[in-house]
């Protein structure tokens, strides 16, 4: 990575996560300049790997979804990474605790049907809350909604039944071991050598007035001729980054996408001969304001706590120390008193408050299905927006953020006259 800018560069890409890399790195090779502008002092975006104890713990992203057509996890090995393909717990109860394992079959069917009731109406055109859909009789509404929090960051009521209907899983779920975010961060290093990249540098304006686009930043104004904004929605809707003059069809889509919340409690934990490799509990099956309990993580002693939606932004609300005495109270209901004293709190998520995010990924409310579409559209042919958000199927995913990237970087190419050739089948 470099320093030196000139006098106007022809690409400005503000945010460095994962959609910023890609999009640096796909206009690398052209005869272009180009410079990355980063709020935070770090690469990664909301791709985090905290080391502790000889590995990572992933403070944002975790998992590679859909890995079998993931774009990153084919390049994973590739960067001296190793890929986990140890499948996801998600669909047991270690123990068989609050649910049988004929209950947990009960549940996995109403699931199931909700999601076939939610495909239904997607195709009639329909965009409700996706709650619409719930059987109203049905147990396992609040165990559902537990499962939104972590899906979208929000219970299904604030989700938009055709949003949701497109989202994209195969059902393969990988990780990498040394952590998601050291290999984001891993691939800006060593892919990002020959491009300036500003850290420490928060954009705060981008005037739009002139024939030039000009970027109000921490270290100065720079003038660009294009530039491709991968910030979370949340930030262009709170004014942390303003566009003027002010583009009201991006703010009223980005309102439509805003950030769910999503947040993770790791926790050191004695006795974890115990738990079971890669196990998994459920708190409370009645209710959404129960965390789900990923046991002994790559076969670490540690429990990782996880939380979404309301009860998130509650937690989040009441500061770090509330996650830890939520897990300590689930897990003691769960197993018994003296779990209290066997757990210490070893790191948790804040995306909420972290000021560059405020929130963990977007959800589309409900009307707002074909929002993400509107957030695609370039601005001016010199302005593009890239993201999770921006992702048609492949939303609040890493690797969806990264093909946005790409896409928005082609997007730009094209209007600086530099697209590929086209080549004739």
């Amino acid at each position: 990575m470099t320093d030196a800018l000139p006098a106007v560069l022809d690409v400005a890409v503000i945010g460095a996560g994962a959609a910023g890399i890609a999009a640096a790195r796909r206009l690398l090779g052209e005869a272009l300049s180009v410079a990355v502008f980063e709020a935070r002092a770090r690469v990664g975006g909301r791709a985090l790997t905290l080391p502790y104890q000889g590995h990572g713990l992933d403070m944002g992203c975790g998992w590679l979804h859909s890995a079998d057509e993931n774009v990153l996890a084919r390049m994973v090995p590739d960067f001296g990474f190793t890929v986990d393909k140890t499948p996801p717990p998600w669909e047991g109860q270690s123990f068989n605790l609050e649910v049988t394992p004929a209950e947990q079959a009960e549940f996995g069917r109403a699931f199931g049907e909700f999601e076939e009731r939610v495909a239904e109406a997607a195709a009639r055109g329909e965009d409700g809350p996706a709650s619409d859909l719930f059987d109203p009789a049905c147990r396992w509404n609040g165990r559902m909604d537990a499962v939104s929090g972590a899906l979208n960051g929000a219970r299904f009521s604030q989700v938009s039944i055709i949003d949701y209907d497109a989202y994209r899983d195969t059902g393969v779920n990988w990780r990498v071991a040394e952590g998601y975010g050291q290999f984001i961060a891993g691939l800006a290093h060593h892919e990002l050598a020959g491009v300036t990249v500003r850290l420490d540098c928060p954009v705060s304006r981008i005037d739009r007035s002139g024939p030039i686009l000009r970027l109000e930043t921490a270290h100065g104004t720079v003038e660009a001729r294009s530039v491709i904004i991968t910030v979370p929605t949340a930030i262009l809707t709170s004014g942390a980054l303003r566009i003027d003059p002010a583009p009201e069809a991006w703010l009223e889509a980005a309102s439509g996408v805003p950030l769910g919340l999503a947040s993770k409690v790791h926790m050191a934990v004695e006795g974890w001969e115990d738990f079971p490799k890669d196990g998994l509990l459920w708190g409370r099956s009645d209710t959404a304001d129960t965390g789900g309990y990923h046991l002994r993580p790559f076969g670490r002693p540690m429990i990782e706590g996880y939380y979404g939606g309301d009860l998130a932004w509650g937690l989040e609300g009441e500061g770090e120390a509330a996650f830890f005495a939520f897990a300590q109270d689930e897990l003691v209901s769960l197993l018994g008193s003296n779990m209290r004293k066997r757990l210490s709190a070893v790191a948790t998520t804040m995306w909420g408050v972290e000021p560059w995010s405020l929130g963990a990924y977007s959800h589309a409310l409900p009307g707002h299905g074909h929002d993400r579409a509107l957030l695609r559209a370039p601005l001016e042919d010199r302005l593009f927006l890239a993201g999770e958000a921006t992702a048609p199927a492949f939303y609040g995913t890493a690797h969806g953020a990264w093909m946005e990237g790409e896409r928005a970087a082609e997007a730009a190419l094209t209007a600086l006259g530099h697209a590929l050739p086209v080549v004739e089948a």
